[in-house]
């Protein structure tokens, strides 16, 4: 539903909320040339008008399917706003050929990264397989193209039109959540094809009627509408027979015309103010502007990298640093089809006037406008977008891989190569034509929307329109199908291989400061990341202030070594690198994401981090106010806030867990951090003794180890090493109980019901997430399937368990409509109750299903190097043998459904902890009318509070 585009993922960073900023590094010496990239294709069209790309990367057995169709909500008539986006659901729900949900049989063969998406201009289906189910998933795309019509009754559409207005519910629930309706309707004036949300109007959606429904299908759904990407491990041959064989006889639709570009210039700057139950003042400010596959929008991609898009940016340096009138301050870019928007977005430091905040965004865009962008700064901005870019192609699939990209391409300017053009434009950019292209489009006719804290006002649904007639046109007659072989009343053809599962080989070794060295090497991309990883995380905080151990790690590349945080954030930026450095529950971690061509250079601005960040009081006392506004903010939000008071609900005051699960602490402790806590903090868990580095990338041992050496084999800790103790196991409460936090005007409840089971050390640890996959932990569970997409009162319910040394917290998680949340707690507790109890004990069919999911995923799974580090972390974490993930793979595969019963029985119903976050109001009665549990009230602290009867 977002209107930034996946190209746009690609070549750019969107929106800045960093708390920081950068500035020069000495030049690296013989550093090695760039390395050219590209996306290289082939591509075809069938008969019936079907456009096809093909792109070949074999690094692992899966291909990326992702399908574009060129409708979105600019193409909805008055009175039917939302149909793209409402038909995205209906065409989850199964086709003619396939009786059930869409997922069902890609969850047999391990599909990773499936999902939908609709936007202003589009509508995407797009899932990674295995090699070998490529014509499963082509027979499954082709079936819901070609023969959908028939299985769309009255009973589909009133279900997913429940989850499209949940979905609804669940965006404007949340703290700002109305903004971008309200921006939408001022930018554009009331009949342009963007004035009206992607999701649409409830309005709408309840008139909307089956016969309607049918028409906007057969009008926009057909061959010759829509692009086709293959990408990954497949030629252009293969494709070309395959889909032919699936898609050929698939008769074409209408061609209908596109609505012209209209960017919708605004010939006035204009202004509103809206209150909301939000802890701080927040200022929108926005413009129309040119639209995608335009010179100008690229250049304005550019402009806004340098304005707002870095830590060291203009907006960053004087309102983050040096008038320090912000929390956090960014510019975003939305590239559309008719025309873009430039939006800068403010959130004011509480007592500060956003008048004052308002004029200096003024002045600074101004200025850059008329001076243009220094060379440095010009220079980083552009590194900037060709390491995202690098980046971004290391993935196939998914939002924002290979395959979307080249389909954004094809879809919106006819060429799937256009990227290509666009990174071109950006290189050759110059100071001159940034402040010439920001001149054109930034000046008068921008919308500033500032939201105060407040009250907050539901916002009027757009009135409902009567759609004019309509008959779908014909079909251009130089369409044809071909004669298909494929017998469709056979069902869903059944993969009868699978890939075997490759993990890189593990080679390690260890530097002279003691600290080993895992790598794996991955040559697909010229780039190298690596995880410095630490003992201690939040459980590090014991006898310390809450939040110590995740604010100082947050602290240590705010400058380091000879360079303040914006200096240090400017050179980072000048190689194109990524440093950072948080905290988890059971550890910390300082990670480098570098560009093989600037390796070196980056690793000493790593080894600074690592070994002497700075700590100026200035820049602590700087983040120490943002880091509290954004604690209040988490109070305003309703997972947030529940992710505060459960844990130490769970575990009781004083456990090392039983902190707000954010990490972020509590306003009280972080404002007492002095300076000495961090460099203490810093002394005792940040030292090499007990550290592992994992290295991930293009890079061999040879020839990492001596550049490690260099600048890290001397470093040593000081003073003695503190013991990591694992967290103690505590009891489960001896019954059931619910705490109720208000929400005033929420048209949702969040529901959560918690318990410590096991660690993931445990030896049952793995048969407990496979029973947790059964209940809550897949789209197809059961938790799901009732809340969702039988009842449909929520857009997605889910459970979980974190990782942990000690006792893990388990918890389950629904977002429902306000008036359902009686009778979906009595869903969740009836689901939780009946599997564990052993009413209803997992079949064998819902075991082999999560067994797929868990297995014949894995030769994907570990696509990416980020997702092959995080492998590696756990296996360092919870010291497991390096050929973890093989055995996992062999344990999964054994599991009996009796076995998943048996740990189905870890929950206990009857010692679940319950929290509701929704309108007291509204939930207070119907909640204690259930007996779940004891009722209490409690504050966004946990504090107890007076029943409001």
């Amino acid at each position: 539903m977002k209107r930034t585009t996946p190209r746009s993922a690609l070549l750019s960073v969107a929106l800045a909320t960093a708390l920081g900023g950068f500035a020069g590094l000495p030049p690296a010496a013989a550093a090695p040339a760039p390395v050219a990239v590209d996306i290289p294709f082939e591509e075809f069209t069938l008969p019936n008008g079907l456009r096809v790309v093909v792109h070949t990367d074999r690094k692992a057995p899966i291909v990326a399917v992702n399908i574009w169709y060129h409708v979105g909500a600019k193409d909805e008539p008055a009175g039917r706003t939302g149909f793209a986006h409402l038909f995205e659901h209906l065409m989850f729900q199964g086709s003619e050929n396939h009786h059930g949900e869409f997922f069902e049989p890609f969850k047999q063969v391990g599909a990773t990264d499936q999902n939908g998406t609709t936007n202003t201009d589009r509508t995407n289906y797009f899932q990674n397989v295995p090699t070998t189910a490529l014509d499963m998933a082509l027979w499954m795309e082709s079936d819901r193209m070609g023969h959908l019509l028939g299985a769309i009754d009255q009973a589909a559409l009133d279900e997913q039109r429940g989850v499209v207005q949940n979905e609804k519910r669940q965006g404007e629930n949340q703290p700002y959540g109305q903004v971008w309706d309200k921006l939408t309707r001022a930018l554009y004036p009331a009949g342009h094809p963007y004035h009206h949300g992607v999701i649409g109007s409830m309005n709408d959606l309840n008139a909307a009627s089956l016969d309607d429904v049918k028409t906007w299908f057969r009008t926009w759904y057909g061959p010759n509408n829509a692009v086709l990407v293959l990408a990954g491990d497949i030629d252009v041959a293969t494709a070309r027979e395959k889909v032919a064989r699936y898609f050929g006889d698939i008769p074409a639709g209408p061609s209908m015309a596109q609505p012209k570009v209209d960017v919708a210039r605004r010939a006035a700057s204009t202004r509103e103010v809206m209150t909301d139950k939000v802890p701080q003042a927040r200022i929108y400010r926005a413009w129309n502007v040119a639209e995608v596959g335009t010179t100008d929008i690229d250049q304005l991609q550019l402009f806004a990298q340098v304005l707002g898009g870095a830590k060291s940016s203009r907006l960053d340096q004087r309102l983050l640093h040096q008038d320090q009138l912000v929390d956090n301050i960014g510019t975003m870019v939305g590239p559309s089809q008719l025309g873009s928007n430039f939006v800068i977005m403010a959130t004011v430091k509480q007592g500060v006037d956003p008048a004052r905040v308002e004029a200096v965004i003024d002045e600074e865009l101004k200025k850059l406008i008329a001076d243009g962008p220094s060379a440095d700064e010009l220079a980083r901005a552009k590194t900037a977008f060709r390491a995202g870019f690098i980046r971004g192609i290391e993935r196939i699939g998914g939002f924002g891989g290979k395959a979307d990209a080249l389909a954004e391409c094809a879809v919106y300017e006819g060429d799937p190569g256009c990227f290509r053009t666009s990174l071109a434009t950006i290189q050759n950019a110059s100071a001159g034509d940034l402040g010439t292209v920001a001149g054109k489009w930034l000046g008068v006719g921008d919308h500033t929307l500032v939201v105060e804290p407040g009250e907050r006002v539901a916002l009027e649904e757009l009135p409902s329109g009567t759609p004019a007639p309509f008959t779908v046109p014909a079909v251009d007659p130089k369409y044809r199908v071909q004669a298909s072989p494929v017998d469709r009343s056979a069902g869903v053809p059944r993969t009868a291989s699978f890939p075997e599962l490759a993990f890189p080989r593990l080679q390690r070794a260890t530097l002279s400061n003691g600290t080993r060295v895992v790598l794996a090497e991955r040559h697909d991309i010229p780039v190298v990341q690596f995880s410095y990883e630490f003992p201690g995380g939040f459980t590090a905080d014991q006898g310390r202030k809450p939040g110590t151990a995740n604010f100082t790690m947050g602290l240590l590349d705010e400058g380091a070594g000879e360079l303040g945080s914006l200096a240090f954030a400017d050179a980072a930026d000048a190689l194109g690198a990524r440093i950072g450095a948080g905290a988890s529950l059971d550890g910390a971690n300082v990670y480098l994401s570098a560009l093989k061509e600037n390796l070196a250079p980056s690793l000493a601005l790593y080894a600074d981090v690592l070994r002497a960040p700075r700590f100026d009081q200035s820049e602590i006392d700087r983040i120490k106010a943002t880091w509290i506004a954004g604690i209040q903010q988490e109070k305003v939000h309703p997972s947030a806030v529940a992710m505060r008071v459960l844990p130490p609900l769970l575990y009781g005051k004083g456990h090392p867990y039983a902190i707000p699960f954010t990490g972020s602490g509590d306003e009280a402790a972080i404002q007492a951090l002095g300076r000495d806590d961090l460099l203490a903090f810093h002394r005792d868990w940040v030292r090499p003794e007990n550290a592992t580095l994992i290295v991930v990338g293009d890079t061999t041992l040879k020839e990492i180890v001596p550049l490690l050496e260099r600048r890290l084999g001397d470093w040593k800790g000081q003073g003695p090493a503190p013991q990591l103790q694992v967290p103690a196991p505590v009891a489960r409460p001896d019954k059931a109980r619910v705490y109720l936090i208000d929400q005033p005007g929420a048209v949702q409840a969040n529901l959560f019901a918690g318990e410590v089971v096991p660690s993931t050390m445990d030896p049952g640890a793995t048969r407990f997430d496979i029973a947790n996959g059964v209940l809550g932990g897949d789209f197809t569970s059961r938790l799901n399937m009732n809340l969702r997409e039988d009842k449909h009162w929520s857009y997605g319910a889910r459970s979980s368990a974190s990782g942990a040394l000690g006792q893990r917290p388990w918890m389950a998680i629904a977002p429902v409509q306000i008036d359902k949340t009686a009778e979906a707690l009595r869903e969740m507790h009836a689901e939780i109750s009946q599997f564990a109890g052993g009413q209803r004990p997992p079949t064998s069919e819902e075991v082999a299903r999560i067994r797929n999911i868990q297995t014949l995923s894995l030769p994907g799974a570990y696509e990416t190097a980020a997702a092959v580090m995080n492998a590696i972390g756990g296996i360092v974490r919870y010291q497991r043998p390096d050929d973890y993930v093989f055995l996992r793979k062999a344990e999964i595969e054994a599991i009996t459904p009796a076995q998943v019963a048996e740990a189905a029985a870890t929950l206990d119903p009857a010692t679940l902890t319950w929290v509701v976050v929704g309108d007291l109001k509204q939930i207070e009665a119907p909640v204690r009318a259930l007996e779940l549990g004891e009722v209490s009230v409690i504050d966004s602290d946990g504090n107890p509070l007076p029943a409001s009867r």
